[in-house]
């Protein structure tokens, strides 16, 4: 962007029209600000051995600290939300990204694991702004299939950098200390803050922000949770990341510890994954449009199902040849591999549809209904992450079997959404020549 347009723009100015600043550059911004939680969700996985071991702490205690980051996820998105709507999304989102920073460099400096975790849940409250407040800013700008596109956008934006993380941290490993990478993501917090205070637009006009009361927030989520078109298409968000962390918080035992990759050679695998997944999102905007939304989010969560049975009946087979002696791997991982890239693959496509469809009917309370979803996910997330944490690892089976089961809550979700998907109904809005911000169609 040309330096006289920043210059030229009022903090308060809304980026409806988007005619100064292209979809595809604000996707662009957006989406490398959302950055912010997956990279340091994922940048340190194969550091959990170093961690432990240079802080001293039992067995299990970085996995730990994976719970305390999604607890801290939750609890800010659901208040950081809510702040955006009243006071418009710039301030809540510098705020959360300077917290961000400033707990990275707390975490890189930390001497023991309390204080490690204690910088790691300031670290998510902070981080939890630019989860929530991007998709809120997207509800600003665009609905119907043009948000889904935007969304599928972001996702891919967003997606480059968690795909290098765990690569990067495996690769920081091997010449340095675990430190580093905090000190990086410290990095990347201050050029998020500055790209915050000096570039990102007010989405939000003054006129369309909420006043903030306890009753008036409480209120607003149980209104949510009570609209059945919302409340089943968040459910499908949720248990899609209810899928993403179970993997998360098992994989690097899965994979280093019981097949023997390097901490290099599992952020590779982790790469390959993640790249599945922003391969299926950037399908998804190729088909919102051609193919009714609501048919692909139901044949995506169709395939998750197909991919996570998959999975588990590699791993019961696997289980019976660890039993035997014979630990697989080589070739023997390929058929596993597969499995996993298509249920995870999925969750590039459930994701942005069912967020978009849970959002389409609320935009005057975009940023609670992004909370809420975020809210929701990060608690189910840290869910897996202790579920998963207190069934035995010596197979890959515990892991396939928590995922399937969230694979199946969201088939039944899809079963039990409207008639008439959200989605559609901010489509027809849209077709109906209203604005944005009019009262929702009632069906």
């Amino acid at each position: 962007m040309a330096p006289s347009a920043i210059a030229a723009r009022s903090d308060d100015a809304p980026a409806t029209a988007s005619a100064s600043r292209p979809m595809n550059w604000i996707a662009i911004l957006l989406g490398f600000l959302t950055a912010v939680g997956p990279v340091s969700t994922d940048i340190y996985l194969p550091a959990f051995p170093a961690l432990e071991a240079s802080l001293h702490a039992p067995a299990g205690s970085a996995e730990m600290t994976l719970a305390i980051w999604f607890v801290g996820l939750a609890i800010g998105q659901i208040t950081m939300g809510p702040l955006s709507d009243r006071f418009g999304r710039r301030m809540p989102m510098l705020l959360g990204t300077l917290i961000y920073t400033l707990a990275s460099v707390g975490c890189a400096m930390a001497g023991d694991i309390w204080t490690f975790s204690s910088f790691r849940l300031l670290a998510s409250l902070g981080a939890s702004a630019s989860l929530v407040i991007p998709s809120a800013c997207v509800r600003d700008i665009s609905y119907g299939n043009e948000a889904a596109r935007l969304m599928s956008r972001l996702v891919l934006v967003m997606g480059v950098v968690p795909v290098l993380a765990p690569t990067l941290g495996g690769f920081v490993l091997s010449f340095t200390s675990w430190r580093s990478i905090f000190w990086a993501s410290a990095a990347y917090g201050l050029i998020c803050t500055v790209l915050v205070a000096r570039v990102l637009p007010e989405t939000l006009p003054e006129r369309e922000r909420s006043i903030l009361s306890p009753l008036a927030l409480a209120t607003r989520y149980v209104t949510l949770a009570r609209d059945r078109g919302f409340i089943t298409n968040a459910m499908i968000a949720g248990f899609g990341a209810f899928m993403s962390f179970t993997y998360l918080s098992a994989a690097p035992s899965v994979f280093i510890h019981l097949f023997g990759f390097t901490p290099a050679g599992f952020g590779m695998l982790f790469g390959v994954f993640a790249a599945c997944m922003i391969g299926a999102s950037q399908l998804n905007g190729v088909l919102v449009g051609r193919i009714d939304a609501g048919r692909i989010l139901g044949m995506s969560v169709g395939t998750a199902v197909l991919g996570t049975v998959g999975m588990l009946v590699v791993s019961v087979v696997m289980a019976f040849a660890i039993r035997g002696g014979a630990v697989p791997h080589g070739i023997a991982l390929v058929p596993l591999i597969l499995a996993m890239m298509v249920a995870l693959g999925t969750t590039g496509i459930i994701g942005p549809n069912a967020a978009v469809g849970a959002m389409a009917d609320h935009p005057r309370q975009a940023g609670s209904a992004s909370a809420f979803i975020g809210t929701l996910q990060y608690v189910l997330g840290a869910l897996a992450g202790a579920f998963v944490g207190m069934l035995p690892r010596t197979t890959p089976v515990p892991m396939a079997g928590v995922m399937l089961m969230g694979a199946v809550i969201m088939l039944l979700m899809v079963l039990l959404r409207p008639a008439r998907p959200a989605a559609e109904t901010a489509e027809a809005v849209h077709m109906d020549g209203e604005a944005p911000g009019a009262p929702p169609l009632i069906h």
